[in-house]
């Protein structure tokens, strides 16, 4: 019984140790600011009249680590500026909010740069799959409300050049 009570009493030792180290202030972890940096500039053109809607500073989502981060992590963004995606190949997309802390409209684009659909005023943090509907090769994600403000439409059509 004697030894049972030291190992017991070893083992209590231990664990009060090992709390005691493991017992820290808890440090606060700083997020830091993540800014917009122009890559490019994107045009929006009328499928109509061909006339520029709008024109736009863009930074470019084309590494996969790019494409994953996307616009999270941010506080604002001006509504002259966008993040495009840019994709190897052309396919059904499928894009959520998770981590990202701005209400968005994201606009869907076709290999041929011609808008094929929108998903608008994305839920900040909202895991909801929101998708194409069809086949994109680019994504557009811009600030909510900016695809109802320029009057986009299916059809209409976009060119863009990095810097």
């Amino acid at each position: 019984m004697r030894g049972f009570r030291n190992f017991l009493f070893l083992v209590v030792v231990v664990l009060q140790t090992v709390l005691i180290s493991c017992k820290e202030e808890k440090q606060q972890v700083k997020q830091t600011e993540v800014n917009f940096t122009k890559e490019g500039e994107l045009l929006i053109f009328n499928a109509e009249t061909d006339s520029l809607k709008v024109k736009l500073d863009i930074e470019i989502a084309d590494t996969d680590y790019d494409i994953e981060t996307g616009l999270m992590y941010r506080n604002g963004m001006k509504n002259s500026q966008g993040m495009l995606f840019i994709f190897e190949d052309e396919r059904e997309r499928f894009f959520f909010m998770k981590n990202t802390r701005i209400p968005l409209d994201l606009v869907y684009i076709n290999a041929n740069k011609t808008v094929i659909s929108f998903q608008k005023n994305a839920k900040p943090f909202d895991e909801t799959s929101l998708p194409s509907g069809g086949p994109a090769k680019y994504v557009l994600e811009v600030n909510a409300g900016m695809v109802d403000t320029w009057h986009l439409l299916v059809n209409d059509s976009i060119s863009f050049h990095k810097m």
